[in-house]
């Protein structure tokens, strides 16, 4: 089961201007990123055209709920998908089981061969708290859902200020009723920099409260795991491995993952281990690689495989993905993890 947010995503490219040609685009994030400061430093406003190369449900919720559609599971989706639910929710999830919880949010990801800009309107997420939670679904349905689910996924701290006071409701309501609860919770922080320091202070400590009842994993992007070391652990490394050591040291969770184009961490009490992954040289679609990283992680971790052969498994499937710009297929992952060790040839 995945919750709590929504999104329509609309995947874009940046043109060079307002009368650009559709072979004209501006390449690099750096790029985009000097126009724009050019603009400012000469008070000038700034016209770029873009266009939409693709749309698609998007966040947490639809993209680890689509990775493990594809991956042959039943998913069920907590989330943001429209009121009524939207087409777009229902066509990419008909057998799939949806809970709406009211509108999705908007995304626009505009895609560069560097990295990608995102603007964003979190839609209902931003104000999602349990008692639209408790009306809208209802506990007995969360009972219901969660009853013999294998995993149970959420995201994005960054995106629902209440989301401290779901976890302990959840885990004083829902979770003391299940008889077959879930055996692992994976949590999404997501971009972390304009959250209150109160509120990132009171999911941290839910987030560690919820360990009491569960297995808690914890994962973030390269970006993500700085800022979580800066603001938590007072860390100012310039690796991701002592990042994402400083990042575990400030948590009370059983595991942290910090991910990149070029290397994953999993840090926990046992070990901290760091596995190797070539970047691709011509990605074909950035936008959600991080989410497709932690469907594979997720899944290794729930199918019993030691903490670096899930990092494994969460690589090759993210890079699949960012190679083919669509969710891979289970024989495409199988493909990715069995040839693992040659895209370092």
């Amino acid at each position: 089961m995945f919750g709590f947010d929504g999104y329509v995503d609309n995947v874009r490219e940046a043109g060079t201007n307002a009368g650009a040609s559709d072979s004209e685009r501006i390449e690099t994030l750096s790029e985009f990123g000097k126009e724009i400061v050019t603009s400012a430093a000469a008070g000038s406003s700034l016209s770029i055209s873009w266009k939409r190369s693709g749309q698609r449900t998007g966040g947490h919720v639809s993209h680890l709920s689509r990775a493990y559609q594809n991956l042959g599971f039943d998913p069920t989706l907590v989330g943001m998908c429209g009121d009524p639910v939207l087409d777009i929710f229902e066509q990419e999830f008909e057998s799939c089981t949806i809970h709406s919880l009211g509108d999705p949010g908007v995304t626009d990801a505009i895609e560069f061969d560097d990295g990608k800009f995102m603007l964003m309107d979190s839609g209902g997420a931003a104000t999602l708290d349990w008692e639209t939670l408790r009306s809208t679904v209802g506990i007995d349905t969360l009972i219901d859902e969660l009853g013999g689910a294998k995993l149970l996924g959420v995201g994005y701290w960054a995106m629902i200020p209440e989301l401290g006071t779901i976890l302990d409701q959840l885990r004083e309501n829902v979770f003391p009723e299940l008889t077959d609860p879930p055996q692992h919770v994976l949590l999404d922080p997501a971009n972390i920099r304009e959250i209150d320091r109160e509120v990132l202070e009171s999911i941290v400590a839910a987030t560690g409260r919820l360990r009491n009842v569960v297995e808690v994993t914890v994962s973030a992007n390269r970006y993500e795991t700085k800022e979580l070391a800066t603001v938590l652990g007072d860390h100012t490394g310039d690796d991701l491995e002592s990042d994402a050591r400083a990042v575990f040291d400030a948590l009370d969770v059983d595991r942290f993952v910090g991910h990149s184009a070029t290397e994953s961490v999993v840090v926990s009490d046992e070990d901290t281990t760091s596995v190797g992954i070539a970047p691709v040289e011509s990605p074909e679609l950035t936008t959600s690689a991080g989410d497709h990283f932690n469907a594979g992680l997720s899944l290794g971790l729930v199918e019993g495989l030691p903490e670096d052969a899930a990092v494994v498994l969460g690589n090759a499937l993210a890079r699949v993905f960012v190679e083919m710009g669509e969710t891979p297929s289970y024989d495409d992952v199988v493909e990715a993890v069995t040839t693992y060790h040659r895209q370092f040839e």
